[in-house]
């Protein structure tokens, strides 16, 4: 037996690397299997180039725990090892000056690891001993025993091995004895080396058989050494990147699209992404793209890599040019990772536009799926949003779909305003919006559907781009001839007083929200229109509702909704109310109103063109008192009107359905109109 140290003149190089790896420490398993796969490839390739003419034999990387033992065993049957390549690759860890090494790094686990060839010494994170037990190919090659206690001491002894290749016997410590329960072992053989090039077997396949489950004499292998990503495209068809995509996401719906990225200049990359088919505009997940390094799992946190809005694809990157840290599981910021993100950008503009010039009635019926992860692309990407311009569609309430210049094509004209501005008519709801949308189309307009998470932000990133020309209303946000108007309105006839008079009755039916805040406006619409409407002013809805999704209006977002309860003058219901209630209340309220006209007259009076501040004391009090009694006169206006409302069948009954027509008659409300309506009929 020969004794030494490796190549390090302190004993702090093991605390070290448990201390800095212990949150990856699963990862040891991932680096003893990796290196037995890059021995077996390294003999492929003598054999390939007639270095090695021996017999190649079964290749396979066979992992086994044995519990009462304590030991975990990688085994493979690559190239093995001479005594003299143990002493160069293990004893003699890379760099010199052992204290200079460790007083630079001990703060940087990753310089540490990664760069001086340490994924060996992983293995001591859950190890109290390490065995290697190696044969090399050479011809004539003796079989040796190496072994470690996590000591700089090692010891080498001769031993008997009749097959070429290497074992990698590891003593599981006592904190770590997980890593030899076999549910344990397969779920992390299977998190990183899934797609390995190399056979990687744990077992024996497992049958049910008389009602309990038995071993039968298969290998149990755990990966797919020819993963759709390491393939051809020519030699893939539609079912093999739809099979493969359940195999990454087995529970999954299948993908919208797939695209397969196939570099090798000015680097190497491959990889499959898809477009997923979320179940709602919420279910966003950003680590559902896998990263790998020649086939080795690394991470699935790929910011930096995949641009920010392709994060919400799923998929795999494989690519030994993307910088990692040693353990392999965070990368490192340099302009070859920029290089890539924009490619990758590059490939999937590239690939939606050949999915919209040769399957654009395919995309379409994808679209409402899809248009999410685009709209997210043109918001946060401006070289995307570009590029998307040529293939966003935009769908209409016909379920119709245009690009961005076929549409404005469409309405150009039509939907042409008084100062000249194309206005872009929208609905975010088509069931609850429909009177809106059928007053628009009774009217000649087009009306677009925008109803997804992003739409409201899509929306405004399109009225920037067209400079001003056009703005986007959505369909409820007024009536129908102000939301495009002509020139040629009719004006509202009534008097100052009716519109008082009419203010109060409405307004006392409406529901008193501090979330809700309503304003009753009045226009001169056509008789054959509806007698009151609810709308939403468009700028105080559109801001709301992007403090909503995260669009840095929280100002907006604590404010209660704004309705405006419009009432139709011309309609006949509206006539017949005005004329009822002058023969109701006239009696009493217009003589409130004579006085008010006469005070608020008095008191222009008393002021003149004095500021308050400038008047007498004498003054002041007269013009307060004024005040006091000028709102005294109106709430006693308000408190007959609000009777008058309250007895009103109609009055009730038009506040109900326009409230109920946009979903805002809940509760007692609801019950009350229910009522009420049936003993109308």
């Amino acid at each position: 037996m020969q004794k030494g140290n490796i190549g390090v003149t302190t004993n702090d190089i093991f605390p070290i690397i448990k201390k800095f790896l212990y949150s990856d420490h699963e990862i040891f398993l991932r680096e003893i299997v990796s290196n037995a796969v890059d021995a077996t490839q390294k003999l492929k390739t003598l054999a390939s180039v007639g270095e090695y003419k021996g017999e190649i034999g079964d290749l396979k990387v066979e992992v086994k725990a044995d519990s009462k033992a304590g030991t975990l065993t990688i085994s493979d049957r690559g190239i093995g090892m001479t005594q003299e390549e143990i002493d160069k690759y293990i004893n003699r860890i890379a760099f010199s000056g052992a204290e200079d090494f460790l007083e630079k790094y001990k703060n940087d686990a990753n310089a540490i690891i990664g760069h001086f060839g340490l994924g060996f010494y992983s293995s001591f994170m859950v190890s109290k001993k390490v065995e290697i037990i190696t044969k090399s190919f050479k011809e004539g090659s003796k079989a040796v025993k190496w072994s470690c206690d996590g000591s700089p001491e090692y010891t080498f002894e001769d031993v008997e091995k009749a097959d070429r290749g290497t074992d990698i016997v590891l003593y599981i410590d006592d904190e770590n004895k997980d890593f030899l329960e076999e549910h344990k072992i397969n779920e992390l053989l299977t998190k990183y080396c899934k797609f390995l090039p190399v056979p990687i077997t744990f077992g024996k396949k497992k049958d049910w058989k008389d009602g309990k489950e038995v071993e039968t004499d298969q290998d149990n292998v755990i990966n797919n050494t020819q993963p759709a990503w390491t393939r051809k495209p020519v030699d893939l068809k539609p079912e093999d990147y739809k099979s493969f995509y359940h195999e990454l996401y087995p529970y999954s719906e299948d993908p919208l699209f797939y695209i397969h990225l196939n570099v090798d200049y000015p680097f190497n990359l491959t990889g499959i992404l898809y477009f997923p088919k979320l179940k709602n505009n919420f279910e966003i997940q950003k680590n559902k793209i896998q990263l790998y390094c020649n086939q080795v799992y690394v991470t699935d946190s790929v910011e930096g890599i995949v641009p920010e809005f392709l994060t919400l694809l799923h998929g795999v990157i494989d690519s030994p040019d993307i910088p990692l840290n040693v353990s392999r599981s965070y990368l490192q910021s340099d302009s070859n990772v920029k290089k890539i993100s924009n490619h990758i950008t590059k490939k999937v503009a590239d690939r939606l536009e050949e999915i919209f010039k040769t399957q654009r009635s395919e995309l379409e019926s994808k679209w409402d799926d899809l248009k999410i992860f685009i709209e997210y692309g043109m918001l946060s990407d401006d070289k995307f949003s570009e590029r998307a311009e040529k293939f966003v569609l935009l769908k209409n309430a016909d379920d119709k779909y245009f690009t961005i210049d076929e549409y404005e094509k469409l309405i150009s004209e039509n939907q042409k305003d008084k100062d000249g501005k194309v206005v872009y008519l929208y609905a975010t709801n088509t069931e609850d919006q429909h009177q809106y949308i059928q007053a628009a189309k009774d009217k000649g307009y087009d009306v677009l559907v925008m109803d997804g998470t992003l739409d409201i932000h899509f929306i405004s990133k399109l009225e920037q781009k067209m400079e001003g020309k056009a703005r986007f209303t959505r369909v409820d946000a007024d009536v129908i001839d102000k939301l495009i108007q002509k020139g040629n309105e009719k004006m509202v006839t009534l008097t100052t007083d009716q519109q008082n008079a009419l203010t109060s009755i409405f307004s006392s039916k409406l529901p008193n929200d501090s979330k809700m805040n309503f304003i009753v406006t009045y226009e001169n619409l056509d008789a054959n229109s509806q007698p009151v409407y609810i709308t939403q002013n468009e700028f105080m809805r559109r801001m709301k509702e992007m403090s909503a999704t995260g669009g840095g209006m929280g100002f907006y977002g604590n404010m209660p909704d704004s309705y405006n309860l419009v009432v139709n003058t011309a309609h006949p219901l509206i006539e017949k109310i005005l004329k009822d209630e002058e023969a109701q209340c006239g009696e009493k309220v217009n003589p409130l109103t004579s006085s008010v006209a006469e005070m608020e007259k008095k008191r222009t009076d008393l002021k003149g063109d004095k500021k308050e501040s400038d008047l007498a004391e004498a003054i002041k009090d007269e013009v307060k008192d004024l005040d006091n009694k000028i709102n005294d006169a109106k709430n006693q206006q308000k408190e007959i009107l609000a009777g008058y409302a309250k007895d009103s069948k109609e009055v009730s009954q038009l506040v109900d359905l326009a409230l109920l027509s946009n979903n805002l008659l809940k509760g007692e409300a609801l019950s009350n109109f229910i009522k009420r309506s049936m003993s109308m009929l």
